[in-house]
């Protein structure tokens, strides 16, 4: 029932965008020979660019105060979709480092990343993952899904990238990176528990997580959830008629009592399920709305790697049947 991310969609986009990454190569390669802009925090050593907010999340807590931060792709923001700024492509000339997920998350911004790869150091946080711990099809081994930031100990690999990263870049500093990626790793053991012991209290034959898109596939296999989505694995695929019918087929069937949308893919197509299931006589409810590929507003829990995580377990959790602990 899940739509696969085919390669043969993908890379051809990639194929495209390598034209216009040589068309910013003069913009990226004339900004880079000017001195990089320095943040504005006080005491900052180092001006770093992420693209995405769980990307700058690990960046920002193992570099703290050292590091000043640009995130490029805000709440909202779907990266499978995101296309770069004049603006997103000075920053990026300008900084001094670059962390951004990769396996084709950024979609049409991957090619410029790659190409800065050449000029400065620039981290693909997702693949310095051992293939092993990545989820692919059958059929198409190395088609890997980029979602790995909701298995919570597989993301926690990433810490070590970043504080190797930032202490070479700025070697003074390296034991105060290495006592607060110390300190985020302890946290980020605590919040895997936690996630395991929560999804633990939802009924068996409820754990059925039923989505936009399929984003949440290491989320079920780490904490034990079957995921169903109606898009693929990136948004650029569009889920047939046939999906959507075989959807409603497992809410009727399995009895399940809640689909979720997300913060970055439009709703229409769980709403459609919704009215599929209704007009079958099942009522399904909405179980809310997931942050999946970005983060909630700067300022607020769900802004934070850890406040995402938690605030879409306790929608699951209230919505399938869960309870506290």
């Amino acid at each position: 029932m899940k739509m696969k991310w085919l390669k043969g969609q993908v890379l051809p986009r990639l194929r495209a965008w390598s034209a216009v990454g040589a068309s910013v190569a003069a913009l990226i390669a004339g900004a880079c020979s000017r001195e990089p802009a320095r943040p504005e925090s006080p005491g900052a050593a180092l001006s770093v660019v992420c693209t995405t907010g769980m990307v700058a999340d690990v960046v920002a807590r193992v570099g703290g105060e050292r590091v000043g931060v640009v995130t490029l792709m805000g709440p909202g923001v779907d990266p499978h979709l995101y296309k770069a700024t004049p603006g997103d492509l000075r920053a990026l000339a300008e900084a001094d480092l670059v962390f951004y997920s990769g396996l084709h998350l950024e979609g049409q911004l991957a090619d410029v990343l790659k190409k800065l790869g050449g000029r400065k150091p620039s981290v693909a946080l997702a693949e310095v993952i051992p293939t092993e711990f990545l989820h692919a099809p059958p059929d198409q081994p190395e088609a890997f899904d980029p979602h790995v930031w909701f298995d919570v100990a597989l993301w926690t690999r990433t810490i070590d990238p970043v504080l190797e990263t930032l202490s070479k870049a700025d070697p003074t500093s390296r034991d105060a990176y290495a006592t607060r990626a110390a300190g985020l790793r302890a946290e980020l053991d605590a919040l895997d528990a936690e996630v395991r012991q929560s999804i633990g209290t939802i009924p068996e034959d409820q754990r059925i997580l039923v989505t936009a898109h399929d984003a949440f596939g290491y989320f079920g296999a780490a904490y034990g959830l079957k995921v169903m989505a109606i898009q693929g694995i990136s948004t650029e695929s569009e889920a047939s008629l046939a999906d959507v019918n075989a959807l409603v087929d497992l809410l009727v069937t399995s009895a399940i009592p809640a689909v979720f949308v997300e913060s970055s893919v439009p709703r229409k197509t769980v709403e459609a399920l919704i009215e599929g299931a209704k007009s079958r006589g099942h009522t399904v409810s909405m179980g809310g709305e997931l942050f999946s590929d970005a983060m909630g507003p700067p300022g607020t829990p769900e802004g934070t790697y850890a406040g995402m995580i938690r605030y879409n377990t306790r929608l699951i959790v209230a919505a399938l049947g869960g309870g506290t602990p």
